[in-house]
């Protein structure tokens, strides 16, 4: 407490202490919890809850953390570079990024901030278009209401990887008291020409001349509405119809329950303005607008979203239709996604005569597939459809990419389910799936990892299973049979053991593929249930 900067943290953090002395063993246990710290700096940064102590988000942590990240720039070469700072609209994302700011000022470094709340890629693109040696983004993206983060870009406009996160981290641990770290506002302000010149990029990556097409969409209370809004009117599209009360920043997310486009009921609200509106296609952003989920009417006439692989495969069509015969630079195009998602886009690749790459999970490593990339995606709704200029997941540029290719699906007639159906009968049906084992015993977690690898099933849904060990590169396993794919990791961000399911099939005949799909579909469920069983305690 003594070496907290903020005031209001010293004070909350000795009411808990007043409570925990008092014989409270909640607090007892809240005390432990904030004090188990500190929070572990990571390849995505830090995320955790908004609290004092130092396994929280706050503002001393922010102070040592920012400390650590200026002495390895230093260390690096990077003395005086300059460096831009961004957040979104969570609570505690303004003080986190002030306090950002003036530790970089005060270690001599050039600091630019982004002009209030933005989404993250925008946060990603100035790195670039500043020639910047870093960037910083205060965020928590799509966690829960109570958390907030600090994301590290570096000189690349790229996510950090090892081993720069235990250097990062080793600095931080050497940083000192909050108290003692020197602060300056001398921090520059950017005006609106970053996003601009952003926004003017997106727009221009629209392909075709059609441009008919009703648009709904949600931040889910996050800051993408006015970006996509503008990006996809500067791209020729009319405003998207914007379900009304998530359209604005709020910090509290009051009408979801986990601010996630991929939580059952979170885009309830988009999917009943998409029918009563008439719209063509619905768009939900996450709060930081760096994933993109797309929904549509399907041919039975009910709206529903579509899967992040199911999109992946739609915009990685797309895409290779327009530059598969474009070699950029000396190489030829690049796909890639990452070894839980859908084999699809690999099939797709092979028809286009493009390259493909399968990278392990998060775009720190997509973005790092190799030269000539084009595209990347991951199945949690991360898209990356302008790695020329993003060298992330982008949820605005992927909107603008998927209003191209709806409007053109639209103007004939069809729409994106039409699309998927053709993809299908071209490369097969790729259905893909998730178990997710809540386990906050991170011994417990391992322990079953190690009963994992030390006996795998013979058989899975009718398939002699191959098993594979990512070990030492990742903790993953993998188990493979004929049409079945079933990949085990244990989360980063969350205390889960998560297991990804992919079934296929060839479809003969364009009007076997109902029947083909309807096979696909209980082949998964019994995929699941074998999993779960062979992960029952």
């Amino acid at each position: 407490m003594a070496d907290d900067v903020d005031p209001a943290a010293r004070d909350e953090l000795q009411a808990v202490l007043a409570r925990a002395m008092g014989g409270d063993a909640a607090a007892v246990g809240e005390l432990e919890d904030r004090m188990a710290g500190p929070l572990t700096f990571g390849t995505a940064g830090l995320r955790g809850p908004v609290r004092a102590g130092p396994n929280g988000m706050n503002t001393s942590v922010v102070v040592r953390t920012t400390s650590g990240v200026a002495a390895w720039l230093a260390a690096n070469g990077k003395t005086s570079g300059l460096v831009v700072v961004g957040r979104d609209a969570r609570h505690g994302s303004a003080r986190f990024a002030s306090a950002a700011a003036e530790v970089l000022s005060a270690a001599g470094f050039d600091v630019r901030t982004l002009p209030g709340p933005l989404p993250t890629p925008v946060l990603a693109f100035a790195v670039g278009h500043l020639g910047a040696v870093a960037g910083i983004q205060i965020t928590a993206s799509h966690n829960p209401p109570s958390d907030n983060g600090y994301k590290l870009y570096d000189g690349t406009g790229t996510q950090i990887v090892p081993p720069d996160d235990r250097a990062i981290e080793s600095a931080i641990a050497a940083a000192g008291a909050a108290v003692s770290i020197p602060r300056s506002p001398g921090a520059t302000e950017l005006g609106d020409d970053v996003l601009s010149a952003y926004l003017g990029r997106v727009a221009a990556l629209s392909s075709g001349s059609e441009r008919e097409l009703v648009v709904a969409a949600t931040a889910l209370h996050g800051v993408g509405a006015r970006t996509l809004t503008t990006a996809l009117t500067l791209a020729g599209f009319g405003e998207p119809r914007l379900v009304a009360d998530q359209a604005e920043p709020d910090p509290d997310f009051p009408t979801v329950t986990f601010p996630n486009p991929e939580e059952p009921g979170a885009t309830d609200r988009l999917l009943a303005l998409a029918e009563n509106t008439g719209a063509d296609l619905a768009i939900a952003l996450d709060p930081d607008a760096d994933r993109c989920a797309l929904g549509a009417r399907d041919a039975e006439g009910t709206w529903r979203m579509l899967t992040g692989d199911e999109t992946g495969a739609l915009l990685g069509e797309h895409i290779l239709a327009r530059v598969s015969t474009m070699p950029a630079g000396n190489v030829e195009p690049l796909v890639a996604t990452t070894i839980v998602s859908s084999s699809m886009l690999a099939k797709i690749a092979g028809a286009h005569g493009a390259r493909y790459a399968e990278t392990l999970t998060g775009f720190k490593w997509l973005a790092r597939a190799g030269d000539g990339l084009v595209y990347a995606y991951e199945e949690a709704l991360g898209l990356c459809v302008n790695p020329d200029f993003v060298r992330d997941k982008d949820g605005i540029a992927a909107a603008v990419v998927a209003c191209g290719l709806a409007a053109e699906l639209t103007a004939s007639g069809r729409s994106v389910f039409d699309a998927l159906d053709d993809l299908a009968v071209r490369h097969g049906v790729h259905l893909t799936g998730q178990v997710s084992l809540r386990i906050t015993d991170l011994d417990e977690r391992a322990r079953l990892m190690a009963a994992v690898r030390a006996e795998p099933p013979a058989t899975l849904a009718g398939a002699a299973i191959t098993a594979e060990d990512l070990l030492p590169e990742a903790d993953v396993v993998r188990w493979s049979g004929e049409g079945v794919r079933v990949v085990l990791r244990p989360s980063g961000t969350e205390p889960k053991l998560k297991v990804y399911l992919e079934v296929t099939a060839p479809v003969p005949e364009p009007a076997e593929l109902a029947g083909v799909r309807a096979a696909a579909h209980d082949r998964l469920t019994v995929l699941r249930e074998a999993v779960q069983s062979q992960l029952a305690p």
